[in-house]
């Protein structure tokens, strides 16, 4: 079963056209610059705007039609949205936030407060906070309330709007694994972390101009993003490692030194154009090299994009120039040079 959009939503100053968008099950990714249409794209899924032509599905049933008429509120679908801004209900406790959904579903008061207790313990939240309201918490405490909340009716779909914004390192891998094991068919990622794509997405959407650029695998929109942004964005490499101090030892024990301190699980982010590749072991300020073999070149206008294998499966960005110069091909090995000060951190 799949979300199937094929419409025009007109907000006062802003409108978002969407062509023949299907999302399958699963995670899939919604990126784009400020401004492009995602929080508007996953408001008209989850019913809070309105289509002004074009038609919406969910699995297999018409949530919204103008021309025939057939618009489903909000409340009878089966969706569930995390908000940037959370929206949590100030006047409820936090056990009451989170039993909301089951509640107005039919649960029983008690029953529903044991189910609430349990995904509050889920999602990290101290036992101690569940009576109280949301404005005395942290931000990142309402945030995995948030989460909690739109969990606990067991949407059919599932729309999280930067849903890692506000929490703090030790619950990152927590929430995602969250989200990734969601009871939701459809789960949509707002975000703007390639962390969450890396990790969590089966497919990616791109937006840009209120429009669909791209859609695809994430290696499909790799090689295809649409436009500079995605492109820029998804030339992020992401490598998981363990941290001990400023050193991160990758899973096939290459040891990246990087510039701020951390300890325990990570991974190391660090854009494509920051890898720079030599024909011998680069000397100077680079912190970071090893031997890599090409896989493969692919060429667009001036920049070449070259994907890497060896202890870390990577893509650097050079100049098609610098490509020619190095007489880059499929098998030929090089190395591979990274600055500690290119390197990020994420818990």
């Amino acid at each position: 079963m799949t979300v199937s959009f094929d419409g025009r939503v007109v907000r006062p100053g802003w409108k978002l056209q969407v062509d023949g968008l299907d999302i399958g099950e699963g995670v899939t990714a919604v990126i784009g610059a400020n401004g492009t249409g995602k929080t508007t794209l996953g408001r008209a899924v989850a019913g809070l705007d309105r289509l002004a032509s074009g038609r919406l599905e969910i699995a297999g049933a018409v949530a919204d039609d103008p021309a025939a008429g057939v618009f489903v509120p909000a409340h009878r679908r089966r969706v569930a949205m995390v908000f940037q801004d959370l929206r949590l209900f100030g006047h409820l406790r936090v056990i009451d936030n989170v039993a909301f959904g089951l509640r107005r579903a039919g649960a029983g008061r008690a029953g529903a407060r044991r189910q609430a207790a349990a995904l509050l313990e889920r999602v990290g939240v101290d036992s101690a906070a569940w009576q109280r309201r949301p404005a005395a918490l942290s931000g990142g405490q309402r945030q995995r309330v948030a989460v909690a909340r739109a969990l606990a009716p067991e949407p059919e779909v599932l729309i999280v709007d930067e849903p890692l914004a506000s929490v703090d390192s030790s619950g990152r891998a927590s929430l995602r694994a969250l989200i990734d094991g969601s009871p939701a068919r459809h789960t949509l990622l707002i975000t703007h972390d390639p962390v969450d794509v890396a990790t969590l997405a089966e497919r990616v959407v791109v937006l840009d101009g209120a429009a669909v650029a791209s859609r695809g695998s994430a290696a499909e929109v790799t090689a295809s993003p649409g436009c500079e942004w995605a492109a820029s964005f998804l030339g992020a490499n992401v490598v998981p490692g363990r941290a001990h101090g400023t050193s991160v030892t990758t899973g096939t024990g290459l040891v990246l030194t990087v510039a701020s301190e951390a300890d325990g699980p990570v991974y190391v982010t660090f854009p494509a154009h920051a890898v720079t590749l030599h024909h011998d072991r680069p000397g100077g300020s680079a912190r970071n090299a090893w031997q890599a073999e090409l896989e493969r070149v692919d060429l667009d206008g001036e920049r070449a994009r070259v994907h890497l294998a060896g202890p870390l499966a990577v893509r650097a960005d050079i100049t098609r120039r610098s490509a020619d110069e190095l007489e880059l091909r499929p098998g030929l090995t090089v190395w591979a040079s990274l600055k500690a000060t290119e390197l990020t951190v994420v818990t």
